[in-house]
């Protein structure tokens, strides 16, 4: 009946066993309905069979409640509103409560004693069970402060280098998150750590506009000069700096002349150099990459010189958000750069191997 009708809930009904579990909780109430008819000759015996059922009805009610709870979880993780929620953990912190309740009263029908005496006894030992059950309380606070704050939910792709975690997060429960790391392995982590630690969500990297790209290149420091006249003339056939070189030469042509610069030596008045006509010119490539969002912050930057050379970073925002395409587009963007450099004589760092040391050896070998 279940198979034939339009909703899935029955179906989930079903697959949790819910009527399993209210047909034994019928069995059982009949069982103790018929004791006093089967064991009324043996009444020590009927005060015991009774305790037993009532026991064995108990459990039965806490496994049709769990079956209900479970179908539910289910069914609402079917629902966009619902389905990124750590709806587990809650189910889990109610079966907890649940089953603290079962096994007390359990024990209260079992021994014949008020159900009170138990709840004293309880509070007394309510030190140890905190200690107990510290992880599973710590987890379900942390579960609510998830969903509260929003913090995490099913399907965001969060990393957590300390403890190796880089994936899709695929359970959140009430102990533990699971995180599907993207060489396929699992990484279990507790709930508490969400709150106590940090952790790089990327889920709004993939609702913005682009993901970002923050690469830098080392230029020789030594590689940097001033550009003659020659140069100028050579870089304004370059089609994305022409104006640019046209403009900024001119301007540069009338200061040294209004204030009659002598030329002679280049260090004079102001001057362009290679290293600051290539930032534009990587700053007009990226304002035209058809694969960069140009409603988003771009730009090449110069950072603080090393003993490596002068760190020249990209900092822009691909419209690829999918990591192997947005690799593609960032490879591809740094393929040009790097191919570029030497059209402005700028040469990038590298240390030198041990096929360097031996071809400058050769060299000076044969200069001799």
């Amino acid at each position: 009946m279940a198979s034939k009708t339009s909703t899935k809930f029955d179906d989930l009904l079903i697959k949790n066993r819910v009527f399993l579990s209210l047909s034994r909780i019928v069995i059982f109430v009949i069982i103790f309905n018929s004791l006093k008819g089967i064991l009324i000759d043996f009444p020590d015996l009927l005060n015991y069979a009774e305790r037993i059922i009532t026991i064995a009805i108990i459990f039965s009610i806490v496994w049709f409640v769990k079956s209900i709870l479970m179908t539910t979880k289910d069914f609402l993780s079917t629902i966009n509103t619902f389905k990124d929620k750590p709806l587990k953990s809650y189910v889990q912190i109610f079966m907890v409560v649940l089953w603290l309740i079962a096994v007390i009263t359990s024990f209260s029908v079992l021994t014949g004693k008020p159900l009170i005496k138990f709840l004293t006894a309880l509070g007394a030992f309510s030190a140890v069970l905190l200690l107990i059950f510290k992880d599973t309380i710590l987890g379900f606070v942390a579960s609510i402060q998830v969903s509260i704050n929003d913090t995490v939910r099913i399907g965001d792709w969060i990393t957590m280098d300390k403890y190796g975690a880089d994936g899709d997060v695929v359970e959140i429960n009430l102990t533990s998150v699971i995180i599907q790391n993207f060489d396929n392995t699992i990484s279990s982590i507790p709930t508490y750590y969400l709150t106590s630690d940090s952790f790089k969500n990327w889920r709004t990297m993939n609702s913005s506009g682009g993901r970002r790209i923050k690469r830098a290149i080392l230029i020789k420091i030594n590689s940097i000069r001033f550009l003659t006249d020659e140069d100028i003339e050579y870089y304004k056939k370059i089609h994305l700096i022409s104006d640019y070189i046209e403009k900024t030469s001119n301007q540069v042509k009338k200061y040294n002349d209004e204030h009659n610069i002598d030329k002679s030596v280049l260090l004079n008045g102001r001057n362009l150099t290679n290293f600051g006509t290539f930032r534009v010119y990587l700053d007009k490539y990226i304002e035209n990459h058809p694969q960069i969002n140009q409603d988003m912050l771009l730009m090449s930057r110069q950072l603080e010189p090393t003993s490596n050379g002068i760190p020249l970073e990209i900092y822009a925002f691909s419209k690829e958000k999918v990591w192997q395409d947005y690799e593609r587009v960032m490879a591809n963007i740094f393929d040009h750069i790097l191919a570029s450099v030497k059209y402005f004589d700028l040469e990038v760092f590298q240390t030198p191997s041990s096929v360097d040391i031996i071809n400058l050896k050769d060299q000076k070998t044969s200069e001799k």
